[in-house]
């Protein structure tokens, strides 16, 4: 595979809905810090509503894709951060199992996405604990408090993943 976009961020989630909100949080933060601090060449910055077709075309053809989302979880700690780097014999953990509030799921789109072969080069994922997944705007303090954690979490992701390319190494996680 060839990668036609360097390094894609992709915030899933539904700003409509509270804390689900808090991966488009990041990326409007991203955005606007990249007026000042631009992004390595090469990175995009897109949303998602979670729909497993436009996320996989959203990650394909990428070097290196850092998805960012809300989890909502039987015991929560709200603005608690996991960061994820999915691999082949993790998907078929339990603890990976339906932690979205998407339909199919992030994991099972990623085994789809691997089975069709329309993964990204490589692939992180970070999710934050919600507490509130109402209808409404704004994110709960902990939440938002935590998005401002993952922008830098993830700018650090893609600026390591450009000085790799730059240097010729194999990725990190290869």
């Amino acid at each position: 595979m060839t990668a036609l976009v360097d390094a894609a961020i992709i915030g899933i989630g539904n700003e409509f809905r509270r804390d689900d909100g808090a991966g488009p949080a990041v990326v409007a933060l991203l955005r606007e810090r990249a007026l000042a601090r631009p992004l390595p060449p090469g990175t995009v910055l897109r949303e998602c509503d979670g729909d497993p077709g436009r996320l996989i075309g959203l990650w394909e053809n990428t070097g290196l894709a850092v998805v960012v989302d809300a989890c909502f979880s039987s015991s929560p700690r709200p603005g608690r951060i996991h960061r994820w780097c999915p691999a082949a014999d993790a998907l078929s953990a339990p603890a990976a199992r339906r932690h979205s509030t998407h339909g199919l799921g992030l994991v099972d789109t990623v085994r789809l996405a691997h089975s069709l072969g329309r993964g990204p080069g490589r692939l992180v994922v970070y999710a934050v604990e919600g507490a509130d997944r109402s209808l409404g705007t704004g994110l709960t303090p902990s939440v938002a408090e935590a998005v401002r954690t993952l922008v830098a979490c993830v700018e650090g992701e893609v600026v390591r993943h450009a000085g790799t390319a730059l240097r010729g190494l194999p990725a990190e996680g290869s």
